[in-house]
């Protein structure tokens, strides 16, 4: 399981101008099942992912196709780590 942190490394309005294509990227992530969660960070200099994939590379060739990533406004940080505690609604993704 990773969780991505992504900032934002240009202005806030070459963001807007983005987003949509972003969220349309996060639409075909959540398709195939790569992420069980995502939104902007308060206050807004960028977003968290929650994925639930087992392969970093497959995440990081993933976001290889997110429009931030291609347009170069935001930089990536990958967490991966191991739930040992959660909630048992929660249990379908662990």
């Amino acid at each position: 399981m990773f969780i991505v942190l992504v900032t934002y490394t240009k202005e806030i309005e070459l963001i807007d101008q983005h987003l949509v294509a972003h969220r349309a990227f996060l639409d075909a992530c959540y398709q195939k099942n790569y992420l069980i969660a995502s939104g902007p960070q308060n206050p807004r200099t960028g977003g968290v992912l929650i994925s639930q994939l087992t392969s970093q590379e497959t995440l990081e060739q993933a976001l290889q196709n997110d429009p931030f990533h291609i347009e170069k406004l935001a930089s990536y940080q990958i967490i991966e780590f191991s739930p040992v505690k959660y909630h048992p609604n929660f249990s379908t993704f662990i």
